[in-house]
Formats: C-alpha cells, sequence, structure tokens
C-alpha cells in the first residue's frame, strides 16, 4: 500500500536544512538538489534552491525522479555530476529508496553528505533501503529539530 504523499514543508525546517547544510562546506558551497514530482516535494526543493542562492551558493543540479522507474540511473548521475559538497533531497519514502540504493551502487554518492526534509524521517525508509544504504543521512524536523539514520532507527534530537 502506497504511503501517503510528504506533507508541506515548513520555514523552521527548511531554516535547519539551510543551516545544516551551510555545516558541509567544504570549498564552493554547491549543493545538488532531488525531489519527488508530488506537489510538496516540488515546494520544498524549489524553496531550498531559491533561499541557497539568495545566501550567495550554488545550485548544480535540480532533479526530479518518478516514484516507480525502471532504474533510476540518469537521475543518480544527474545528481552525482559535479561533485556536489551536499546533497539535499525532499521526497516520498517509496521513490527516495529505489533512488538511494542507485546512487550508492552507481555512484559516488554518500548518505553522510547528504540532507533530507522530514518526509524521509521515517523508519521504513532505511528498512526498505537495506543495511547500511541511509548510514549518516541528516535531516530538519517541521519543527526546525534533527534526525539522523542509526541503522534502521531515526534519531531525533531537539537542538
Amino acid at each position: 500500500m502506497p504511503r501517503p504523499a510528504p506533507l508541506p514543508h515548513t520555514e523552521a525546517e527548511l531554516e535547519r536544512l539551510l543551516a545544516m547544510a551551510r555545516q558541509h562546506q567544504r570549498s564552493g558551497t554547491t549543493v545538488s538538489i532531488g525531489h519527488s514530482r508530488d506537489a510538496c516535494s516540488v515546494a520544498a526543493a524549489e524553496a531550498f534552491a531559491s533561499a541557497w542562492r539568495a545566501r550567495g551558493h550554488r545550485v548544480s543540479a535540480v532533479v526530479d525522479w518518478p516514484e516507480d522507474a525502471a532504474s533510476w540511473l540518469r537521475q543518480a548521475e544527474r545528481l552525482t555530476a559535479g561533485s556536489p559538497d551536499v546533497w539535499v533531497f525532499a521526497a516520498a519514502v517509496e521513490g527516495f529508496v529505489q533512488l538511494s540504493r542507485r546512487l550508492v551502487h552507481s555512484t559516488g554518492w554518500a548518505a553522510r553528505r547528504s540532507l533530507a526534509f522530514a518526509s524521509l524521517a521515517d523508519p521504513l525508509c532505511a528498512e526498505l533501503a537495506g543495511p547500511g544504504v541511509l548510514d549518516g543521512l541528516r535531516g530538519a524536523t517541521k519543527t526546525g529539530g534533527s534526525w539522523g539514520f542509526s541503522g534502521r532507527e531515526v534519531i531525533f534530537t531537539d537542538d
């Protein structure tokens, strides 16, 4: 049974993700953004891209994907082209799980250099992705806290 579509993002969630992305900066403050095609994921990705650019940083790619696809290879390659400092995801669980597996097996993607909106803070996400695929992925909660995957668990903090 399909899970419900992601809920709209909040300003607190967006601001927390922006702060987390700045902590990942290496030399170029470049992000690559991936999102599902549902309206809330599209809006969240657009909001992050706009806010990131407004702060003088670069977005190397904004890539969308269907919830059901043959391989997700094209999207995975577009997301990782140019070696961004960090990846940001706004997505529904089902499609993201498939994409994350393709990213791990076909590119130089690292979950520990990735951030996500609250829609992915779901233990089912790590369970479906498989052992180790999402270890280190972190994100923002709707209230501006943070979360991260540790194995199949989602650990929430109020920092």
